[in-house]
């Protein structure tokens, strides 16, 4: 079960918010919740549900003892002990099979390949409780005293099977007592239907054409045409990610939670820096907050923290070498920015940083998007740099712009904060709040409409959020 779904839409989540809204008591919601969040993990991967709920009870076990016994050693073997199983279950599931390849590819072995299946959403909740464990060692959050409250952080729906990585500590107090308001019901709706318009209306609609220029093989594609395809992609990939995003903060909005926002209009960035600051902001600063400053590399530990969270980074998106290479891309971008220095990157012209960055941007999605291989992610280059010996474009680009030329304008004004204005409109003038908030409303029901109008003939597009 995806958000971008009829069913989930209007019976899943109607449903669920007629039984959360019977009672105020939060034991009860929270119960209600819980049954929900279940249920909505069992509709996309029953075969691994019993693993969301015993990863829920180990860690609970294990933050109740890190708590009991801090500072001591018992709490550091409980740490490492917590590290070990929920790192090696998700190592197992998701490399496994990628590691065996390579040990068979590079030392001529024939190690039998298993094909295990990935169970659903593993990165974001083993990141989640890997957090939790982690912040209750450091005294950062005080361990969960009910195993149910728990449950219900690591199993959520909103946040089960993909981002943001909610922390422990931005949600412990809406666990325990919250309060909702109007508002929070009509910015929650907002946003699921921004987000739902985000995924239906732009991703899904880009989509079609990336699959056009970079389906078939990069050596018979233009130099322009792949560079289309490449920008298309970034743009399909932000929409879908942010959508999945802004419906995720949405439900949760409704329901009384005030998640972390995770995109902020990151094409927007003046430096590669600032772009990590604006994308998966909850993925950047769990790798941050957690592996950067570990004391592995001694003096060098700044350079050598900032490569590993990087390498990591890569291989978190998936068991491919081009997702190494691309965490790799990045992390060294970052490093020639800290060596320039703030005060250096100030001084480059302001047009001359945003060309550069975005060159960076584009061509690192085309390394994200080769998971065919070194050779495919070759071929690509290759055709980015004119190489290919196919021209620089043809009628099909021209045609295939000329087509959809209002998409693309609407993708690229939708990459700005066109929704904050109105809001600075608002604080700054009180007397113009309720226009502004009627037109909202009416705003967001017109694309909910027009979303699923266009759902019920979509073919299966799930969030591309969730495979990672």
């Amino acid at each position: 079960m995806v958000f971008s779904r009829l069913f989930f839409i209007y019976l899943f989540f109607p449903i669920c918010f007629l039984c959360y809204f019977a009672t105020k008591k939060t034991s009860y919601r929270n119960a209600v919740l819980i049954v929900f969040s279940l249920l909505f993990y069992a509709c996309g991967d029953l075969s691994f549900l019993w693993l969301v709920v015993a990863s829920a009870l180990v860690n609970f076990v294990l933050g109740r003892g890190i708590e009991r016994f801090r500072d001591k050693t018992p709490a550091k073997l409980l740490l490492a002990l917590g590290l070990v199983l929920n790192l090696g279950t998700l190592v197992g599931f998701k490399y496994t099979g990628f590691f065996i390849e390579n040990l068979n590819h590079w030392f001529s072995l024939s190690i039998p390949v298993p094909d295990l299946p990935l169970p659903l959403g593993i990165s974001f909740f083993t990141f989640r409780t890997v957090s939790y464990l982690i912040d209750c060692a450091w005294g950062k959050v005080k361990s969960e005293r009910n195993f149910f409250t728990f449950l219900l952080y690591v199993s959520f729906f909103p946040i089960t099977i993909s981002g943001p990585i909610a922390r422990y500590e931005t949600m412990q107090a809406d666990l325990h007592q919250r309060r909702i308001s109007a508002d929070d019901i009509s910015i929650g709706f907002g946003r699921i239907a921004v987000g739902l318009a985000k995924k239906i209306m732009l991703a899904d609609r880009l989509s079609g054409i990336v699959d056009q220029f970079l389906g078939n093989d990069f050596t018979s594609q233009t130099t322009l045409g792949v560079w289309y395809g490449v920008v298309l992609y970034a743009l399909q990939m932000y929409f879908d990610f942010s959508g999945y995003s802004d419906m995720a903060i949405g439900i949760a909005r409704i329901f009384g939670f005030h998640l972390d926002e995770n995109f902020r209009h990151p094409f927007l960035c003046k430096d590669i820096t600032e772009f990590w600051q604006r994308w998966h902001i909850s993925l950047g600063t769990f790798f941050r907050d957690y592996l950067l400053y570990v004391p592995l590399f001694g003096k060098r530990r700044k350079i050598g923290g900032l490569l590993l969270v990087w390498f990591c980074t890569g291989l978190w998106h998936g068991a491919s070498w081009n997702y190494i290479i691309w965490g790799i891309y990045y992390g060294l971008f970052l490093m020639l920015e800290m060596g320039i220095g703030k005060k250096g990157m100030k001084k480059i012209p302001a047009v001359i940083r945003h060309i550069c960055n975005k060159i960076v941007i584009v061509v690192g999605f085309g390394i994200f998007y080769c998971t065919g291989g070194i050779d495919q992610l070759g071929d690509m280059l290759l055709a980015m740099a004119g190489q290919n010996g196919t021209g620089w474009y043809d009628t099909m680009l021209v045609t295939s712009v000329q087509n959809n030329l209002f998409l693309l304008i609407a993708a690229l004004l939708c990459c700005f904060p066109l929704l904050e204005l109105p809001k600075k409109w608002m604080a700054k003038n009180p007397a113009v709040n309720l226009t502004l908030s009627v037109t909202g409303t009416v705003l967001a029901a017109g694309l909910l409409i027009v979303s699923s109008i266009l759902m019920v003939d979509a073919t299966n597009t799930p969030f591309l959020y969730t495979k990672f």
